[in-house]
C-alpha cells in the first residue's frame, strides 16, 4: 500500500510539473489578440445543426474503425501467433471489444468524454448515456448526433485496449485478460482521452494528436512492454507464425479501417477529412516500401510479413500527424515509420531481451513516439490552422509534443504496473508451464483452430 501510495504521489507531481511548463509553453507560442481586433464586435456564432452529410460519413467511419478490431486486429495478431495458440489470440480481441462497448455505455463515455473536471478527467454526468437523446449534440462534434460520436469513440477505445494483447499472447490467463480490459480502460484509457480529446489538460497546452498517437499508440505500446516484462518470457518464445495469409488480410483491413480512424477524426465530411485521408494512404505506402527496402538491405530478402508489419507501422506513425500535415510531412513520417520501427523489433528487443512476442511496442509505442514528435516539427497550418510546426515558425510546438509524450509513457507505464500487480495478486498473470506447452486453445478454451 506504501508502494501504490508513493507511485500516485510520483505521477501527481510529475503532472503538475509538465502542466506548469505546458503553460508556460501555451503563453510562448499563442500570440495576444492586437486590441484592435479584441475591440471589434463579434457576431453571434450559429446554432449548432446536425449534418446528414457529416451523419453519414461518421456512422461509415464508426463501422470501419469497428472493422479494424474485428476482424482485423483479430486476424492480424492470430495469424502471427503459434497454431496452437491462435483461437486464444483471436479471442482476447473478440472479448475485449464485449467487454469495452458495455463499459463505455456505463461510465467510460462520460469520463472521458464528459464535462472537464480540473484538466484530469470527465464529470460523471452522463452515466449509462444519462441526457443523451436522439437529437442531442456535443461541442467536441457539433454537427453529428452524440450518439454517432460516442460509437465512433467506442471504437478507439476497444481497439487500443485490444492492441496490448499482442506483448501478451501464448502466456497470459485469459482471467487475467479479462480484468485487465476492466482495470485498463478505467485506471488508464479513459484519463488519457479525456487530457488529450476531452479538452483535458494536455489539450489546454497545445498538445496535437489528430487521431491518436499518444492516446492509442504510445499508450497501448507501452502497456504491451511494462505487461510483458511482468509476465516474463515465453517457454518457446521462437517465432512461428500460422497463418501469414492471415496476417496479410489483416493488414489489408486494417489499412482500410483506418481510412476511417483517421479521416473519420475530422468529425466531419468536408476537405479535412479529405487531407487525412490522402496522408494516411501515403505515409503508409512509403512506410511499406521503406521497410521492405530495409528488411531486403538488412535481412537479404523482403518477406510477407514485412511488408504487412511495415503497413501497420506506416498507420500507427501518421496518426497522430493525419489532420495536420502537407503531403510533404506526410512522405517523410512514412519514410521513418519504415526504417525506425524495424530496428525496434530486429534490432533492440533482440538486443534487450524483453518478449514482445507481437511487437506492439516496437510498432505502436515506438511509431507513435515517432508519429507525435514529427507533428510538432511538420504540422502545416495550411492544412490545418490548429497546428503549426517548427518548420513553420513554432519550436514551441515540438516541446509541446515532448511533453505531451513523456507524460503518457510516464503515467500508462506506472499505471499498467499497478494493475498487473493487481491481477496477480487476484487471478495470476500467467498460464502453467503445462498449459503453455500444450497450447492455450486447448488447455484454456477447450478447443483446437487446426486438427493435426
Amino acid at each position: 500500500m506504501k508502494e501504490i501510495r508513493g507511485i500516485t504521489l510520483m505521477v501527481l507531481a510529475v503532472i503538475a510539473l509538465l502542466s506548469f511548463g505546458g503553460l508556460l509553453y501555451a503563453e510562448e507560442v499563442t500570440p495576444a489578440a492586437p486590441a484592435a481586433v479584441a475591440a471589434a464586435p463579434v457576431a453571434p456564432a450559429a446554432a449548432p445543426k446536425i449534418d446528414t452529410g457529416d451523419t453519414a460519413w461518421m456512422i461509415v467511419a464508426t463501422a470501419m474503425v469497428m472493422l479494424m478490431t474485428l476482424p482485423g486486429l483479430a486476424l492480424f495478431y492470430g495469424g502471427m501467433a503459434k497454431g496452437k495458440n491462435v483461437l486464444n489470440t483471436l479471442g482476447m480481441s473478440f472479448a475485449t471489444f464485449a467487454i469495452v462497448s458495455v463499459l463505455w455505455v456505463l461510465y467510460g463515455y462520460t469520463f472521458a468524454f464528459g464535462t472537464d473536471v480540473g484538466g484530469i478527467i470527465g464529470k460523471a454526468d452522463k452515466l449509462l448515456l444519462s441526457g443523451v437523446g436522439v437529437n442531442s449534440i456535443t461541442d467536441l462534434a457539433k454537427t453529428i448526433p452524440e450518439f454517432v460520436f460516442i460509437a465512433y469513440q467506442l471504437t478507439f477505445a476497444a481497439i487500443t485496449v485490444a492492441l496490448a494483447s499482442g506483448s501478451y499472447v501464448e502466456r497470459m490467463k485469459f482471467s487475467a485478460w479479462v480484468l485487465f480490459s476492466v482495470l485498463w480502460l478505467t485506471i488508464t484509457y479513459l484519463p488519457v482521452a479525456h487530457w488529450v480529446w476531452g479538452n483535458g489538460f494536455l489539450a489546454k497546452w497545445g498538445a496535437l494528436d489528430f487521431a491518436g498517437g499518444t492516446v492509442v499508440h504510445i499508450n497501448a505500446g507501452v502497456a504491451g512492454l511494462v505487461g510483458a516484462i511482468m509476465l516474463g518470457k515465453r517457454k518457446d518464445a521462437t517465432y512461428k507464425p500460422n497463418n501469414l495469409p492471415f496476417v496479410v488480410i489483416g493488414s489489408g483491413l486494417l489499412w482500410f479501417g483506418w481510412f476511417g480512424f483517421n479521416a473519420g477524426s475530422a468529425l466531419a465530411a468536408n476537405g479535412l477529412a479529405g487531407a487525412a485521408f490522402m496522408n494516411t494512404n501515403t505515409a503508409t505506402a512509403m512506410a511499406t516500401v521503406a521497410w521492405m527496402v530495409t528488411e531486403w538491405i538488412h535481412g537479404g530478402r523482403p518477406t510477407l510479413l514485412g511488408l504487412a508489419s511495415g503497413a501497420v507501422a506506416g498507420l500507427v506513425t501518421i496518426t497522430p500527424a493525419a489532420g495536420y500535415v502537407n503531403m510533404t510531412g506526410a512522405l517523410a513520417i512514412g519514410l521513418a515509420a519504415g526504417v525506425i520501427p524495424y530496428f525496434s523489433v530486429a534490432f533492440l528487443k533482440p538486443k534487450l531481451g524483453y518478449d514482445d512476442a507481437l511487437d506492439a511496442f516496437g510498432v505502436h509505442a515506438v511509431g507513435g513516439t515517432i508519429g507525435a514528435l514529427l507533428t510538432g516539427i511538420f504540422a502545416d497550418p495550411a492544412i490545418n490552422d490548429a497546428g503549426k510546426g517548427l518548420l513553420y515558425g513554432n519550436p514551441g510546438q515540438f516541446l509541446i509534443q515532448i511533453e505531451a509524450v513523456g507524460v503518457t509513457i510516464a503515467y500508462t507505464a506506472i499505471t499498467t504496473f499497478i494493475i498487473f500487480m493487481v491481477l496477480k495478486a487476484v487471478t495470476g498473470i500467467r498460464v502453467d508451464i503445462e498449459e503453455e506447452v500444450t497450447g492455450l486453445d486447448e488447455s484454456l478454451h477447450g478447443e483446437r483452430a487446426y486438427n493435426l
